[in-house]
């Protein structure tokens, strides 16, 4: 078994996790990930989680690491050990992963200048298909690490700020419906704003209160008779759509 680099192994439990007051997000390890490495590498990992605000569960999963955080899931792989791994098999699995993730990154530690050119003559090997897999070359465990977990963070604010951005478009897009509303509604001779959002609330739509009869009106509001009237001429009758009643 390789141990990433390092000397003996001591797996983490497998009900380790990491309770925090205001947790960002999850990470989940793959267990036989973890019965890789070192015990001194993952208590490190174990720390940086923490005071990152994230939840660590380990999990038999096919990635090395899937970070869930503002709302986005991100998958990595985590090359330790490169001298002594199948070249090919990195890649290939590589492959399979990123079919299942659209958001993926290989890591993979590169400490030497021969280990580097290694990765690079594989690279050129093994990636023949363009759209693959992201891969970041890092030169220590500890680095790898730092990078895996700036990388989801980002991409998680990131989504973050685009759903954030789209429920903000959408409540003024709301905003400004409201505000056509209220001043078709209150054109009506006798109108106001209460009775406008009154019809708002009951009956719904201008095309909902122009199809209504003044009977509908009188039972579902608290209109008027005279206010029920006006309005379902207003509507109905060419004396009153056809003049000027807005301004």
């Amino acid at each position: 078994m390789s141990q990433g680099g390092f000397g003996g192994s001591m797996p983490l439990s497998n009900t380790t996790s990491l309770p925090t007051l205001c947790s960002n997000g999850v990470c989940v390890m793959s267990s036989t990930w973890r019965d890789a490495q070192n015990p001194s590498f993952l208590n490190f990992i174990s720390r940086f989680l923490n005071e990152s605000s994230f939840r660590l569960n380990i999990l038999p999963i096919a990635p090395d690491f899937i970070f869930i955080f503002g709302g986005l899931s991100v998958a990595f792989m985590f090359v330790t050990n490169w001298d002594v791994v199948d070249k090919e098999s990195i890649f290939r699995k590589a492959e399979k992963v990123k079919e299942q993730f659209a958001s993926f990154y290989v890591v993979i530690t590169l400490s030497s200048k021969e280990q580097n050119d290694s990765f690079i003559h594989s690279y050129f090997k093994y990636v023949v298909q363009p759209g693959g897999p992201t891969f970041v070359p890092v030169q220590d465990f500890e680095m790898g690490f730092e990078k895996i977990v700036k990388i989801a963070h980002a991409r998680g604010v990131c989504k973050r700020q685009g759903v954030l951005a789209k429920l903000k478009a959408e409540k003024e897009k709301s905003v400004q419906a409201m505000e056509i509303y209220q001043q078709v509604v209150t054109s009506i001779p006798g109108v106001d704003s209460h009775d406008a959002n009154v019809l708002y609330q009951t009956i719904g739509s201008i095309e909902a209160i122009a199809k209504s009869s003044k009977e509908y009106i009188l039972e579902t509001t608290d209109l008027s008779p005279t206010t029920a009237e006006t309005i379902t001429r207003f509507f109905r009758d060419p004396k009153f759509y056809l003049g000027p009643k807005i301004g």
